[in-house]
Formats: C-alpha cells, structure tokens, sequence
C-alpha cells in the first residue's frame, strides 16, 4: 500500500472529536480488506477484527490483542453568527496562537449540509491598542470571514456547526509528509499498515483494530472499546514530540528513526521489553520514552478497563503537533506498523501466562535498538 496516499486519503477527511463519522467510513474502507469483521460500537469507536490464523478449529478461543489508535482530530465550533461573521469555540487542544489568518471550511447544517471555505480573521495590528499588538489573540475574538452576506450565511450555518482547517498533504524533502490530523491519522495509517502485513502472516492471536472517538477531548473511546473488546493485552498507538528548534532535545526524538516505546506506571514492564525485543530482531530502529505520570494517551484508559489489562504504547514523532501543519517521517509510520506486525506474529497461545510484573533482569535496559 502507498503510504503518502493512504495519509493523504486519511488526513484531508475530516473528524472533529465527537463527529468522526465522515473519517470512520473512510477508515471502514481501509480496513476492510484485511479484517474479518468491521463494526462501529455504540461510542463510535470502529473496531475491526482479523481472526487468529491457526488453523486449528479445535482450539479453545484466542488471545486478544488490541491495537488502538484514535481517529479524531482538533477544530472549532460555531457560537455565534454575527452580521455575516462566525464566532467560533476549540474542539480539543486548538493552539490559539495559530489560528489567524488560517484558511478553514464551515460544515453547516442549515437547509441541508453546505460546506463553504472561510479564513479566520481577526482585527489588523495597526487597528490594535499598541499594548495588544504583541499579543496572542484570544479564541473568541477572532471571527470567521466565508465571504457571503449576512442573509446567505444565517441560511446556511447555525450555532454548533463544525469548523475544520483547510489544508491538504503535502510532502516535503527527506521522506517527510506535512498536514493536518497527522494527530493521529499517522498511527491510524501504521495500524492499517499492520493488518495488511498480518495478512501475509501467521498469528495465534486474534487482533482487534480499535479506531478510537473524543480522544483529543478526554479519551472517552479508548475507555468504552477497552471494555468491549475486553482485550487480554493492548497497544496504544499515537504521536510524540520530534525535534526541532527551540525546544530541548530530552524532551523530544529524532525523526525517521523509529517509533518510540512508552516507559513508566501506565505501561506494563514485560509487555514493554518484549516489544523492545522484537524491534531488535527485526532491526527496527526505536527509542524509550520516559513517562513518569499521565501519558495523556489512550493507553491511559485501556490499562484501568475492566481487571486491568496489560498495556504498552507505540508513538510516531511528530513535529508541530495540534497544528494544521504537522510533520511525521513516512519511515517512522512504516516501522511502527512493521514492529506492531511482527510482535504480534510471535505471540504464543500461552504469552499472556509468561507476563509478570517485573522484566527480565537480564534483558538490555539501554533504551537503544539496532540503527
């Protein structure tokens, strides 16, 4: 499968956190041709499921693994229509310092669905009180300008109706890929990825792709799927922060080398260092991750379903995140799938008896794997 074309097909359709249906569907699709079962849950959440391929009819039921990867992204919601203009309110973590000037698209309902390109705008700096010109515009004083009278628009858009950013794919040099929701559409692409490998593989287990909703507004999907699915272990996929300038390299990883593995109490210790082992023998390139507290991901959730279930989180640097212009490495997304597929591929019937809550002592701690 072409990488960049499936991140342009995933990216470039729209799913607000809480209004994913147009990003499932498409997602539906992608998934469909490696899984056995696709169904949306009662949340939203498309759960796909690819059978273990033993063989063997006679087997007690598999082991469940679940993949889950959220599918919504960031935007804005109309609060008002004033005199032609949209005031608009954040869905999720929208940076107001980026917002002016950023070309958008209003979904409005009224009279049926009219999708109209807008920019939003704000008051010019020479119009400001010289004290306010340094300053990052607050959300709600910014407006959005689609260009119609005030009548057209009062007939085409109402209070609650979803703004988007309007910005398409775009690949840059050294095998780099630019756009909006690459928050998680990257990880969504890996875990596409990872069903189309295991279709050429043998698995014991049964895999469940979770596509997650509202994760960007308090990680509600991940918490009903997990209970759901009831999976007997789990890995979280999402993005981390690369590096680029201004911002200290032990806060950030490098980008195209590799996905980087979570470390610290919402991640299982022994689900994590067989994670290690398998991008070391595939020669995956990886680094660890530390998080000492809240890993602010879905992982968060799906440890604390249900018993408990033992959890691990995979995640794709990215540049300029909860921005319309994030960055990932197409390497970094095909790695990530490939460690995912392989992992799962070695999984024994009788893996989740080997898990405890201590790794082995002997296993390399270095936090390194193969270049």
């Amino acid at each position: 499968m072409d990488t960049v074309a499936l991140l342009k097909r995933l990216t470039e359709t729209v799913g607000l956190s809480g209004y994913e249906t147009p990003v499932r569907a498409l997602i539906k699709d992608e998934l469909s041709p490696f899984a056995d079962e696709v169904r949306a849950d009662k949340m939203g959440n498309l759960v796909a499921l690819k059978r273990a391929t033993t063989g063997d009819t006679d087997a007690p039921r598999a082991r469940r693994i679940m993949l889950a990867a959220h599918m919504d992204e960031i935007g804005l919601m109309v609060t008002d229509v004033e005199e032609g203009f949209l005031r608009v309110a954040r869905v999720g973590g929208v940076d107001a310092r980026l917002l002016s000037a950023q070309p958008v698209t209003v979904h409005g309902s009224v009279g049926g669905k009219h999708t109209l390109p807008g920019v939003v705008a704000s008051v010019p700096p020479h119009l400001l009180r010289e004290q306010d010109r340094s300053k990052v515009t607050p959300t709600k004083d910014l407006f959005i300008d689609v260009g119609l009278p005030p009548e057209q628009v009062a007939a085409q858009v109402r209070v609650g109706d979803l703004v988007s950013f309007r910005q398409e794919l775009l690949e840059l040099k050294g095998g780099l890929v630019t756009g909006k929701a690459m928050d998680n559409r990257a990880s969504v692409a890996a875990v596409v990825l990872c069903l189309e490998l295991l279709s050429k593989m043998h698995h014991a287990w049964d895999v469940y792709a979770v596509t997650t909703v509202q994760e960007e507004v308090g990680l509600f999907g991940a918490a009903t799927s997990a209970f759901g699915v009831a999976p007997d272990v789990a890995i979280a996929i999402d993005v981390t922060w690369a590096e680029q300038p201004g911002v200290s390299n032990n806060e950030t990883f490098p980008m195209g080398k590799g996905p980087t593995i979570g470390v610290g109490p919402n991640f299982h210790p022994t689900l994590r260092q067989d994670l290690e082992n398998a991008a070391k023998e595939q020669e995956i390139p990886y680094h660890i991750e530390p998080m000492p507290g809240f890993s602010g991901t879905d992982a968060w959730a799906i440890q604390i379903s249900r018993e408990g279930i033992p959890t691990a989180l995979l995640s794709i640097p990215s540049r300029y995140m909860h921005s319309p212009v994030e960055v990932v490495a197409l390497k970094d997304v095909e790695r990530t799938a490939r460690l995912m597929a392989h992992f799962i591929a070695g999984l024994d019937p009788d893996f989740l008896d080997t898990l405890s809550l201590q790794p082995d002592e002997n296993a390399d701690q270095s936090g390194k794997g193969d270049a």
